[in-house]
């Protein structure tokens, strides 16, 4: 006889996810401990160093003398209201790039198929590799120098500053915002709306430029020392460095510090408040397309006329961004020449890029630490990124801002002229930390779904290490600022003081500068193709989305191991 087939049943299983919900917490909170301490030397003491400072008079340090509101006043008739409307007017061309001709590129080269984005994804590696601000900026001033067009230009001196930075930074700011755009671009299914997320993208490029731009230092103590006349091209951190270390009024310096703080905190709150509202995260999507990405790629099409335009708007980025490095370009490979007695190489090189490198390590390893404990352990559930909120002050703070507190503590440790003096006094990055809490939060529903952490969690971050280690790393050795203030003769010189230095004493002279030495063509090389090899493979791979998941972004089935039901 037949029999009735026995019924099914069916059991529920529970995401493979720690089962301690009270433990997952603490680990949690445990892994933001370092990142915190690190936070609170590298930017809160120094704050309050700096606010102290400012309400102090002008003799040595620990003196007491307090002065009122005196330094502020100073500050306001040194003209600081114009010096933040000159960092606006820096800013207006880098914000039309980020905000016009970065989306239209990114659009662009999403539409034109996956060939086409890749592409543009290793093109734009190039403008990141380059960034050598200091070299670009010194051969074009020698440019000037040597076709007697210098001095003529310095009678619109804010016109040269205006137009020469717009120049120098347009790759940069085009290759930085067209990648992320294309981020906010890759779509799951062929009707998901990117355009919240291009928004979102847009504010936080729009934050961040204006933010740069209020730290600009590099460009107007080169090419115009912010004169001539006055303060015509100063700007707040040049004006506080100036007001610091030229006539020794660490007051009426800290007090301009204090204000930009004050304008830098504003827009690091506007920007996490951007990223909880729109609940912006970053996903990995796998190292290989699924079925449901590659009828979004078929749908996304190969038109040749799309595939035309960003053609030639990848040319018009790379021309550009040539013609403004060419006065350093053309020294890349020369002779570096008789350099000044006490002066070698090889240490020369060691001081550029080794202090800036342990610096880097450590505060990209704290904020990858931390990244993991708020975005994938999250210790106060959906309220995890709120943990963000005490670091979004100095979200976009760089040494600057920071840098008479840290000259201060420097000089106090007994480091200046020393190695351990160059290491730059940030031993955590603030926007790594977002990024890998960001990134986590993306990949959290996924573990929750049954995938392995390592598999998960784990893989996908460990190329964002090496993404946000090189720019960290590229960026504090092209930064001259922090190794001209502690630097105590030859042993202790890096390439761009020592380049800037020779360049201001040969004003006028004539002959080539060793702007080879700044970056070097081997360390071009190097950050060309490992910038290339992370922008195709892995920063391709991921997705910037906004708002609640929707059934599109679910993970795919037989992700990880089997959840859900199983047959009995």
């Amino acid at each position: 006889m037949n029999q009735p087939a026995a019924p099914q049943a069916t059991a529920s299983v529970p995401p493979l996810t720690p089962p301690n919900r009270p433990g997952r917490a603490l680990i949690g909170l445990a892994l933001i401990v370092p990142a915190a301490i690190a936070w609170i030397w590298s930017y809160v003491l120094p704050t309050l160093s700096t606010v102290a400072r400012s309400f102090q008079g002008d003799g040595p340090r620990g003196s007491g003398e307090s002065v009122g509101t005196a330094n502020y006043e100073a500050a306001f008739t040194s003209g600081f209201v114009g010096q933040v409307g000159l960092a606006v007017l820096l800013s207006l061309i880098p914000l039309a790039v980020a905000l016009l001709a970065a989306p239209l590129l990114a659009v662009l080269a999403d539409r034109a198929g996956r060939v086409a984005r890749l592409v543009t994804r290793g093109v734009l590696a190039l403008p990141l590799a380059a960034y050598a601000p200091v070299a670009v900026f010194l051969g074009r001033r020698a440019e000037h120098i040597e076709n007697g067009t210098f001095t003529q230009e310095l009678q619109s001196p804010r016109t040269l500053l205006v137009s020469a930075l717009a120049q120098v930074t347009f790759g940069l700011v085009v290759a930085v915002a067209a990648t992320l755009y294309l981020s906010a671009l890759r779509r799951r299914e062929p009707d998901q709306r990117p355009a919240p997320a291009m928004l979102a993208v847009g504010g936080l490029l729009g934050l961040s430029v204006l933010a740069a731009a209020l730290q600009t230092y590099t460009a107007p103590y080169i090419l115009t020392g912010g004169g001539p006349r006055g303060d015509d091209t100063a700007t707040p951190v040049l004006t506080a460095a100036q007001t610091s270390f030229r006539t020794m009024r660490l007051g009426a310096g800290s007090a301009t510090s204090t204000l930009l703080l004050v304008l830098l905190g504003l827009l690091g709150l506007a920007a996490v408040a951007l990223i909880l509202a729109t609940r912006l995260r970053i996903e990995f999507d796998g190292w290989r397309d699924g079925p449901a990405v590659r009828e979004a790629e078929s749908y996304s099409g190969r038109r040749p006329l799309l595939v035309g335009l960003t053609a030639v708007a990848l040319v018009v980025v790379l021309g550009v961004t040539v013609w403004a490095s060419l006065p350093w370009l053309r020294n890349l490979s020369s002779d570096t020449g008789t350099l000044p007695r006490g002066v070698e190489t090889a240490n020369l090189f060691a001081n550029t890029w080794v202090p800036p490198l342990l610096s880097t390590l450590v505060a990209v390893a704290l904020a990858a630490l931390a990244g993991f404990g708020i975005g994938a352990l999250r210790p106060l559930g959906r309220y995890s990124e709120l943990l963000l909120v005490p670091f979004a002050p100095w979200l976009f703070v760089g040494i600057g801002p920071l840098a008479i507190a840290g000259f201060e503590r420097t000089m106090e440790l007994g480091q200046l002229g020393l190695f351990l003096g160059l290491v730059p006094p940030t031993w955590l990055s603030v926007p790594a930390l977002f990024v890998f809490t960001l990134l986590f939060r993306g990949q959290h529903e996924r573990w929750r779904s049954g995938g392995g952490v390592g598999r998960t969690l784990l893989l996908p971050a460990l190329p964002m290490l090496a993404v946000t280690a090189s720019v960290t790393w590229l960026a504090h050795a092209q930064s001259p600022l922090w190794s001209m203030l502690v630097s105590r003769g030859p042993d202790s010189l890096t390439a761009p003081a020592l380049v800037n230095m020779i360049a201001s004493r040969a004003f006028g002279a004539g002959g080539e500068l060793p702007l080879g030495l700044i970056l070097p063509l081997p360390m071009l090389i190097l950050f060309v193709l490992l910038f290339v090899a992370l922008m195709v493979g892995y920063v391709d791979r991921l997705a910037i989305r906004v708002g609640r998941r929707s059934d599109a972004d679910a993970p795919p089935a037989g992700a990880g191991e089997p959840v859900g039901k199983v047959t009995a």
